[in-house]
């Protein structure tokens, strides 16, 4: 999957640094998405819109209003987002289930206790992402300016 590219609207100095609102056109740019046979990611935004991001800037990027960048979000911390959103309830469920079966509780109890897995594991999911220093990881960097393209006439 290659990195999104946008114009940016408007730059920012904040305490951690500056960061940047950037207009980005979404569309499915994932080679698997476009032929139907990736996550699914692209179905959830339609075919093509334009929405607003605000990323970071890098510390060694010097951008201006209008200057069309490239964003992009680390893969280690794409992968911690999927486990905290995904991975969390899914463990609570096992965990939750395994003791029901430990403790003899049988079939129903056991998805009850299932589904108050999936409950707990959301609650410290979302406890996690409350904390600035978590959510800060899941932030976009702007990585560069894209090359200027001529328009052919």
């Amino acid at each position: 999957m290659e990195n999104p590219r946008g114009r940016i609207l408007s730059v920012h100095a904040a305490d951690s640094g500056s960061y940047a609102v950037i207009e980005i056109e979404s569309k499915v740019v994932c080679e698997r998405c476009a032929a139907g046979k990736g996550c699914g990611a692209g179905l959830l935004g339609g075919d093509a819109a334009t929405r607003h991001v605000e990323a970071m800037i890098a510390a060694d990027v010097d951008v201006r209003q209008g200057d069309e960048v490239f964003i992009s979000l680390e893969p280690k911390n794409l992968l911690h987002a999927a486990i905290l959103v995904y991975g969390m309830p899914l463990c609570g469920a096992v965990l939750a289930t395994m003791a029901a079966y430990g403790l003899g509780l049988g079939d129903a109890a056991a998805a009850l206790t299932a589904l108050a897995g999936i409950a707990a594991g959301f609650l410290v999911a979302r406890l996690k992402l409350q904390n600035a220093r978590c959510l800060r990881q899941f932030v976009p960097t702007v990585t560069g300016r894209a090359p200027e393209t001529l328009a052919s006439d």
